[in-house]
C-alpha cells in the first residue's frame, strides 16, 4: 500500500511515512505502531524503552568524536486524528491511509492524512537511520494520545530523559519556528434532561447540516470557518417559534477538530412543519451568505420521518433551556493577544455534542496563552450550564509554553535557516496546544523550539502536506543536528 511514496524525496523520510500510513494509529490505538518501531530499532541495534504510560524512547549514541555534544531530544506524537468524509467507509483501527499526489501536495483519499504528526515522526526515524549524519547523543521521544488528551505528555516519566535540547517536530508552517504555545483544558458537560412522548398531533423531522470544511481547533480557529454545532443550534433556536422539541442530536467527533457536520431530530406540531421547513430554507440562505467564500459548501437538508422514533423528545421547557444555553456558550475566538500581534489569545471549540434518550453530552476544548484565562472560560461553562442543572467537569488541563526569545537553540536555528535557505525564519507563538508546555513543566531546564513542513487542513479530510516543504524541512533538520554536534 502507498508504494508511490518511496519514489518521493527525501527517500528515507517518505519510506517511514509510508510505514505510518500503512499502520493504523488513531489515538488510543498506537500499540501496533509502537511494536513495529521497536522491532525496527532492534534491527538497527538502537536501544529503546518505554515509560509506565507507554511512551516510546529510542536512543542513538553520538557519532565518534561528538560524545561531548549536548544531548538532543527529537519529539513527536504517534497518534493521528481520525476523520473521514460522509459516506466514506474507513475503519481507522484497521484500514491503512490511502494517499495520492496532486499539484505538489500529498493528500489522503477521503480521510485525514496523518501528516500531523506523521511527517515529524518520519523525519525523526530517518535521522536515526541515516548512516551519513554526524550527530551528538540523540533521544527520540514518541508520545501517545496527543490528539485526544495530551495523555502521553501529561503522564511522561520524570527523570527519564537525558538531553538538554528538545526539537518538537509538530508544527505546520514553512519558514517558521515556534517558541511558545497555548495551554488548554477539556470542558465536559453532562445532564439527564426531562422528556415527554411524541403526541398524536406532532411530526418528527430530521435536519442534517453538512458540507463544512472543518479544521484544527487551535491553528484554524481564527479562520472564516463554520462550526457545525454552532450553526445547527442556531437553526434549532429559530424553530422555537414553532414549539419544536429536540429529540436527538449528534455533532462533531473530536473536541480538537472544528465540527464539519451535525444532525438533529425535532418534534413539532404537524400543521407547522411546512412553515418550519421554509424557515430553515431561509436561514440556510442567510448562513451561506454569512460564511461566504470562507466555507462555501454549507448545506442543510430536512427529512420528514415516516415512523415515530422510540426516543422521547425533551419537554418544551427543557428543550428551550438547553438550546438557549448552547446558543449562549462561548465558541470561536474570545480574544486576540495584546502582546503577540496576530495570535489568538483565548478561544473555545464546541467540539462534540450529543443528545440521546434525554442524555446530554458536550465536550468543548478551551485554549489560551494564559492558564488563568483557560480556567476563567471553563468557569463560564460551569456557570452557564449549571443553570440547567448540568454537571460540568474540567479535565485534561495542560500548561502553555512560555516564549523564550533569547534561547541559544533558537539563535542557532535562525542562523542556520538564514545560511541554508537564504532568509531568517519567522519566530512565532502558536495557539495550538503543542506538547512543549507539558514537557517544559516536567523538564524545566530544556531549551526547546518547534518547526515542521507546510501542512494544511489538519484534523480534517482536507489535510495535505506540501512536498517541497518536506525537502526543505529535512535539509534544515539535518543541518541543525550537525551544527549541534559541533557544539
Amino acid at each position: 500500500m502507498n508504494a508511490h511514496l518511496e519514489a518521493l524525496t527525501p527517500t528515507l523520510v517518505w519510506r517511514h511515512f509510508r510505514t505510518l500510513c500503512n499502520t493504523p494509529r488513531p489515538s488510543g490505538h498506537e500499540a501496533a505502531l509502537v511494536a513495529t518501531l521497536e522491532a525496527w530499532a532492534d534491527s538497527l541495534g538502537l536501544a529503546h524503552d518505554r515509560d509506565a504510560f507507554g511512551n516510546l524512547r529510542i536512543r542513538k549514541l553520538a557519532s565518534p568524536g561528538c560524545e561531548q555534544a549536548p544531548g538532543v531530544i527529537l519529539q513527536g506524537h504517534l497518534d493521528m486524528v481520525a476523520q473521514a468524509n460522509s459516506g466514506h467507509s474507513h475503519d481507522f483501527t484497521r484500514d491503512p491511509i490511502s494517499t495520492y499526489v496532486a499539484d505538489g501536495w500529498l493528500h489522503a483519499d477521503g480521510t485525514t492524512l496523518g501528516a500531523d504528526n506523521g511527517m515529524g515522526v518520519a523525519a525523526i526515524l530517518a535521522l536515526l537511520e541515516d548512516p551519513e549524519l554526524t550527530h551528538g547523543p540523540l533521544e527520540a521521544l514518541f508520545t501517545l494520545e496527543e490528539e485526544t488528551s495530551m495523555g502521553g505528555a501529561l503522564n511522561l516519566a520524570e527523570n527519564w530523559l537525558e538531553g538538554s535540547l528538545l526539537l518538537n517536530l509538530d508544527s505546520e508552517d514553512r519558514g517558521q519556528v515556534y517558541i511558545g504555545c497555548a495551554g488548554g483544558a477539556d470542558v465536559e458537560v453532562d445532564a439527564q434532561l426531562p422528556s415527554a412522548a411524541v403526541s398524536d398531533h406532532e411530526q418528527v423531522i430530521g435536519i442534517a447540516l453538512t458540507g463544512l470544511k472543518g479544521g484544527h481547533s487551535g491553528m484554524d480557529i481564527h479562520q472564516p470557518l463554520g462550526n457545525a454545532n454552532r450553526l445547527l443550534i442556531r437553526v434549532l433556536r429559530s424553530l422555537e417559534a414553532f414549539d419544536a422539541r429536540l429529540l436527538s442530536y449528534h455533532g462533531g467527533t473530536l473536541r480538537n477538530a472544528i465540527p464539519r457536520e451535525a444532525f438533529a431530530q425535532v418534534a413539532l406540531p404537524a400543521e407547522d412543519v411546512d412553515a418550519a421547513i421554509a424557515a430553515i430554507g431561509g436561514l440556510k440562505a442567510i448562513l451561506q451568505k454569512e460564511l461566504g467564500s470562507g466555507d462555501s459548501g454549507l448545506d442543510i437538508a430536512v427529512e420528514r420521518l415516516t415512523e415515530v422514533p422510540a426516543t422521547e423528545p425533551l419537554t418544551l421547557d427543557a428543550s428551550a433551556l438547553l438550546i438557549a444555553a448552547l446558543h449562549a456558550a462561548p465558541c470561536g475566538v474570545e480574544r486576540m493577544s495584546a502582546d503577540v500581534p496576530g495570535v489568538v489569545e483565548t478561544s473555545n471549540n464546541l467540539g462534540v455534542l450529543s443528545l440521546e434518550q434525554g442524555q446530554l453530552h458536550l465536550c468543548a476544548l478551551v485554549r489560551s496563552l494564559h492558564d488563568s484565562a483557560v480556567m476563567a472560560m471553563a468557569d463560564r461553562f460551569q456557570a452557564l450550564f449549571g443553570l440547567i442543572g448540568a454537571r460540568v467537569k474540567v479535565e485534561n488541563g495542560y500548561p502553555g509554553w512560555a516564549p523564550n526569545p533569547d534561547g541559544a537553540l533558537l539563535a542557532l536555528f535562525k542562523t542556520r535557516h538564514a545560511a541554508l535557505l537564504g532568509r531568517e525564519p519567522e519566530v512565532k507563538v502558536i495557539h495550538a496546544g503543542l506538547e512543549c508546555g507539558i514537557l517544559g513543566s516536567k523538564y524545566p531546564l530544556l531549551d526547546m523550539i518547534s518547526f515542521g513542513p507546510l501542512i494544511r487542513g489538519a484534523h480534517s479530510p482536507d489535510e495535505r502536506v506540501e512536498l517541497v516543504s518536506v525537502e526543505e524541512f529535512w535539509s534544515m533538520l539535518k543541518a541543525l543536528i550537525e551544527d549541534l554536534a559541533r557544539k
